[in-house]
Parts: structure tokens; sequence; C-alpha cells
């Protein structure tokens, strides 16, 4: 909660905390920094449960991850245009950079990389359990949802680099960026 401060309003004191954490020290990014973060996981959770339930709330889980995609983008190209730039080709260009980078990082690293990698080791897990065990369906179904979302927590950080790399030496030698720039690219976490 906000510092009450004397002779300003409650939303005066919190627009001058939000002020302080971006701009100071203790800056905090909201997609990635907070629980608005675990959005971006829901296709991986989706692709895990895909055995168990109808497909359409496996779509629903790209819909929320997509969503999630397409804050943050937003957000960063809202951040790159608080950044003062010479001039306003320049400014336009620095926030298309910004949304553009943020949308492309987040597509492959938090939709499609992941969502793919869990369909892939579920199905074969799946393909597995029916050639090797005799357990019923249902089991063979959960134990391969249970080795999907195991599974998550350990493909996320290769997956982040993989795709860091991938964007720095590819897209990201296309423009020079500056230091306030690179605050805001995935590669500076």
């Amino acid at each position: 909660m906000a510092e009450e401060i004397p002779g300003n309003t409650l939303s005066q004191a919190a627009a001058a905390d939000d002020c302080k954490i971006r701009n100071g020290a203790k800056e905090i990014d909201i997609f990635r920094d907070t629980w608005i973060r675990y959005l971006g996981y829901a296709n991986e959770v989706g692709e895990a449960f895909r055995s168990i339930v109808p497909v359409t709330v496996v779509r629903l889980s790209y819909v929320v991850a997509g969503s999630y995609v397409i804050g943050d983008s937003i957000e960063k190209g809202s951040r790159a245009n608080e950044i003062q730039w010479k001039d306003k080709p320049e400014r336009n260009r620095k926030i298309f950079h910004a949304v553009t980078d943020c949308l492309i990082w987040q597509g492959l690293a938090s939709v499609a990389i992941p969502g793919f990698t869990i369909n892939r080791l579920c199905a074969l897990s799946l393909f597995i359990l029916r050639k090797s065990t005799s357990l019923p369906l249902n089991a063979r179904k959960w134990t391969t949802t249970a080795i999907g979302l195991s599974a998550i927590p350990f493909i996320i950080k290769p997956i982040d680099r993989s795709v860091d790399y991938m964007m720095d030496h590819t897209l990201r030698r296309l423009h020079e960026s500056t230091d306030d720039e690179k605050k805001l690219m995935h590669h500076e976490r």
C-alpha cells in the first residue's frame, strides 16, 4: 500500500509510489515479476491435460497464454513510449522494436515452443505407456498428465535461453539497442 503523504490523496500517493517503483531501484514488471507471469504457462498446463479434458479447454489455455503475450507486448510498447527519444520517428521505431521483440520472444518462449514440447512429451509418454504397460487407459492418461505437468519447470529456462540466443543472433542484430531499450527486452532480465 502507498505511504500516505500529507496533503495528497491516496491515489496521488499511489501514483507517486508507482513512479518510485518504475524509476527507482525496485522496478517491477507486472508481466515478469508477479503472479501474472504464470498466465504465460497456461498453454503448457492445457497441453499436459490434453488427454483428459475436451480440446476446447486446451484451446482456451492458448487464448489465456496468447492474451498474456499481447498484454506484455503492449506494456513494453507503453514503457518504450515513456522514454525520451531524440525525435518522433525514432520514438515510433523504438516502440515498434519493443513491441515486436516482446511479441516474438513471448510467442516463441511462452507459447509455441513449450506448448509443442509438452504436447510431444505427453504424446510420447502415452504411446510408451500403452505399448509397455497394462495400466488401464484412465491411469495412463493421468500418468501422462503428471509427466507433462512435472516437466514444465524443467523446460522453462532452457527454452528461454535458447530463444534469447536465437533472437540475439538474428532479429536483435537488425537494430542497435540503447541501454533504456535493453531494459525492455527479455534477454536483460
